[in-house]
């Protein structure tokens, strides 16, 4: 089956999670992508979290239809190797601090002149210009700036982070965006090449809704509250009989309606201050009494029971066991059974998003350190010999 990126050729040159996930949406969806590694080491994903016989089981994920080329680009030799792929390439991907790739003479301009069709994605703490440019980022850092973290956890209390490097897949998932843009204007458009220049704290930013707009207009600054939802009423986790949250979403107008058919509180439904999102606002702290005193007469299963039966969005909190287990994600394709290089079972993370007439695949297990170096170099013409020369000095 014909991938939508079939013939796209990508060279990744960054490294941990927002370039090299940027790289493995588009690998699987039929892109060739090739992976620059430093020599010996690798990608220092390869050490990060669990590891099984030395690697990282993350890599699995990360680097899956990936081929790996180990390569020092702080040599001239390195350079030039990238400089003869870019002739052959349509997308460059980056995550180094800004002035790095200037600082190897692969800058856009260079890359430009070699290639002007060539579509680079450079994803950084604080993007390619502003008087932060220099400072070095990680996800952490862009996702405080970027006013998430100010709005998680409970009011009073330190703010806590997302349990998993949020900042930087929002940013992959931005760099993906602008690569299929900028491929689109090249290709349908007549268009050439072009600099993809994603900020971590930019792609948290972008998903803050109604922040700014709240502060310009009232001086309004959101503060974290827990498990509700701010200016959104009713929708909180309830604690249910077991021991366990129900998280209730009854903040539609309709659905709010039906939701108090279903605790029993006519009086609530027919209220008509309380038939509007603004109104029950007001009221939110009385309506979640109400919810959470009916809730707590009821186990998980049994209010999740009658909610889903009523129409009502409602669901339980799960953890990478529930998640393992779950009827649904094994419907979907979404727990993939592979294995790692030695043999051992691993699941992974199905494919999204899903398309119908050309859905993304896993055709390659991620590949190990330097697995493809020779046949990439001799693809452009660098023979044995040199690349034997090369593999003794440590450029390869």
């Amino acid at each position: 089956m014909t991938k939508p990126l079939r013939g796209v050729r990508v060279i990744e040159l960054g490294q941990l999670i927002a370039g090299p996930f940027a790289g493995k949406m588009l690998a699987e969806f039929g892109a060739e992508v090739i992976k620059i590694e430093p020599p010996g080491t690798g990608d220092p994903l390869r050490k990060w979290r669990l590891l099984h016989e030395g690697t990282s089981v993350w890599w699995a994920v990360q680097s899956r239809n990936k081929q790996s080329v180990s390569l020092d680009l702080r040599t001239p030799e390195g350079q030039e190797v990238i400089r003869a792929l870019v002739k052959e390439s349509d997308v460059l991907i980056e995550n180094f601090r800004p002035g790095t790739m200037e600082a190897w003479n692969l800058g856009w301009d260079v890359l430009q002149e070699i290639n002007p069709k060539l579509v680079m994605l450079r994803v950084s703490g604080y993007g390619q210009t502003g008087p932060y440019r220099d400072r070095p980022g990680f996800g952490v850092v862009g996702e405080a700036m970027g006013g998430l973290r100010h709005l998680s956890g409970e009011p009073g209390r330190t703010p806590v982070r997302a349990g998993v490097s949020i900042g930087d897949s929002l940013s992959a998932l931005h760099g993906v965006i602008g690569v299929l843009l900028a491929l689109r204007h090249r290709d349908q458009h007549g268009g050439q090449g072009q600099v993809i220049d994603v900020a971590l704290y930019e792609s948290v930013f972008n998903m803050m809704e109604s922040l700014l707009p709240e502060y310009s207009v009232f001086g309004t600054v959101r503060q974290a509250a827990g498990s509700s939802l701010p200016g959104i009423a009713p929708t909180n986790a309830y604690l249910c009989a077991d021991g366990k949250y129900a998280l209730i979403a009854g903040n539609g107008d309709g659905i709010f309606r039906r939701l108090m058919e279903v605790i029993q509180r006519s009086d609530l439904r027919d209220d008509p201050e309380l038939a509007q999102n603004d109104g029950r606002v007001k009221h939110v702290e009385r309506l979640d009494a109400a919810i959470g005193a009916w809730v707590r007469q009821r186990t998980l299963d049994e209010v999740l029971d009658q909610l889903n039966e009523a129409r009502i969005p409602a669901g339980r909190i799960y953890d990478i066991a529930d998640i393992a287990a779950d009827p649904h994600y094994q419907a979907r394709d979404m727990i993939l059974d592979t294995r790692l290089p030695d043999g051992t079972p691993v699941q992974v993370p199905g494919i999204v998003p899903k398309l119908s007439a050309t859905p993304g695949e896993v055709l390659r297990p991620a590949p190990a350190l330097g697995e493809h170096t020779d046949a990439v170099l001799d693809n452009i013409g660098i023979d044995s010999t040199t690349r034997r020369a090369w593999r003794e000095r440590g450029i390869i």
